[in-house]
Order: C-alpha cells, then structure tokens, then sequence
C-alpha cells in the first residue's frame, strides 16, 4: 500500500482531534468559531478560534483554552501567488480545577524557531493547535506551522508537564509513528 503523502496528515489529524468530544474520557469541550475574512487591502485572515476543554490527569481536572486570532502587528506573509495573509497568535491557558495556573503562553511563529527552518517560517503562518491527549505526566498538544492555504506544513507536538515545564518537537510523520497492519 502506497504511504499517504505527509502534507496531508496533520491537518486531517487537527480536524480528527479538534471533531472527537469522547464523554467516555470525561472531556468537557466547548469551541467557537467565526468566519475567514478579506480585508479591504485584500490581506486574508484566518478565523478566530476558542476551544475550550476539561482533562484529566491523575485524578485532577486541568481546564485548557486555546484561542487564535489573527494578530495585525505580526508581519505579514506573502504567497507565492501574490496573496497577503496576516499570521495567527495562540494563547495556550492551562489551570487546575482549584484555579491556580498551571501554564499560560501566547505563541507565534517564531516560539517554533528551534524546530522548523527559517527559510520556512519566513513564508509561513502559525494555523493552528489543538490537544492531543494525556499522558502520565503531561498535557499533548499538536501545532502546525504552515504556507498559507497550501498542504505543505512543519507538525510540532508541545508537552506540558503538571509543573508547567514545556518541551517541543518536530512530530514524527504519523505512517512512522504507527507500524503499518501486516496482512
């Protein structure tokens, strides 16, 4: 079988991710979104989003928010057609249940300057991050920097730790990450 073109795994994985609301891992999430918009210099924004959710990890509720919004004073990213885009911002919002923060960062593009290349970056937006799941001590999470309405992308997965220490990394394609089935 033929390996799925990497350029297209991460945004069906966000898309899978962002759709799932599994009641049986006692995730409560709460989304709005609002339309993609053309200003009157015909520079393209993308949708602000908030996505809302509780988690838990070791018998503690953490309540996370991601909200994005298009952010005029970052610069602007031209594609290769000639079209303008203005690049996103994520606040990234982690409390525990008892209210205190666990994490709180607003990212741009360049927070993932260590690991996609600058060649990259300087073409690219920040689209989007989602969660990902729980693990024994951390909070996952899935980031795409990408070329503007084009399937070519960097995935990045962020960890947080119930301390809020935060990690990055490239992600791994998914067809490597997961072995094939063996007929």
């Amino acid at each position: 079988m033929k390996r799925i073109t990497p350029y297209f795994i991460l945004p069906i994985f966000l898309l899978c991710v962002s759709a799932c609301n599994s009641k049986s891992n006692k995730q409560e999430k709460k989304e709005t979104v609002t339309t993609d918009s053309i200003d009157s210099a015909g520079v393209q924004r993308m949708q602000e989003s908030k996505n809302e959710q509780v988690v838990k990890m070791n018998g503690v509720s953490y309540h996370i928010s991601l909200h994005r919004i298009a952010n005029d004073t970052l610069p602007r990213v031209k594609t290769e057609a000639g079209e303008w885009f203005t690049d996103n911002a994520i606040h990234l919002q982690i409390t525990r249940d008892n209210g205190n923060k666990v994490f709180g960062k607003t990212f741009t593009k360049k927070n993932f300057s260590s690991v996609v290349p600058d060649d990259f970056l300087s073409h690219s937006i920040l689209e989007g991050m989602v969660f990902d799941k729980v693990t024994a001590n951390s909070l996952c999470f899935a980031a795409s920097v990408c070329y503007p309405q084009t399937d070519l992308y960097f995935p990045i997965r962020i960890t947080i730790k119930s301390d809020g220490v935060m990690s990055m990394a490239k992600e791994e394609l998914m067809e490597d990450a997961y072995p094939e089935d063996k007929d």
